[in-house]
């Protein structure tokens, strides 16, 4: 803990994601048991990304081809809700995927830094990028199988084609 690198970060942060995983799965129920299912097996493989810096690669490509599956299963389950950007909302357990994958967005960030200081394989990067994007898509699922709606989220920062829409297209 007191060593100055910025892998003790990464340690941190991949630490926080597994835990954050692991308290989503007791506000899962039956309904979305395929959820359960996949977190059971998405949690070791976070701690096995916190270990595969200072240790061995842990994470393999059959492991990223498993979570690229997976992906593509909840995006053809939620396809239509998620067509524009939607706020972190709904049931307990969406709630807790979205700060899981807020988790899994750090944990990338802070392997960004490592990456700066030593090697750092790029499957690594690959697979806590589309973590992040699983996590999302399964709390999407989740909501939907909970019959809870996305709230649509339209930037006043950004400009997009709805907000043009809106506009005039001024």
């Amino acid at each position: 803990m007191r060593e100055k690198i910025s892998l003790v970060d990464y340690e941190i942060r991949t630490d926080s994601l597994t835990t954050r995983i692991g308290a989503v799965i007791p506000a899962l129920d039956k309904n979305a048991q395929v959820v359960i299912d996949d977190l059971r097996i998405i949690q070791p493989l976070a701690y096995h990304c916190n270990g595969s810096v200072r240790g061995t690669l842990a994470i393999t490509e059959e492991d990223l081809a498993w979570l690229s599956e997976r992906y593509d299963f909840y995006i053809s389950e939620v396809g239509e809700r998620i067509r524009e950007f939607v706020l972190p909302q709904g049931c307990e357990a969406a709630v807790r995927l979205h700060i899981a994958r807020s988790e899994a967005k750090k944990s990338y960030r802070a392997l960004h830094k490592v990456s700066l200081e030593r090697e750092v394989p790029d499957l690594l990067f690959d697979y806590l990028g589309l973590l992040a994007n699983v996590l999302f898509v399964m709390a999407v699922y989740v909501n939907k199988v909970n019959g809870i709606e996305e709230i649509p989220f339209i930037s006043k920062s950004y400009p997009t084609k709805k907000n043009n829409r809106k506009e005039g297209n001024k």
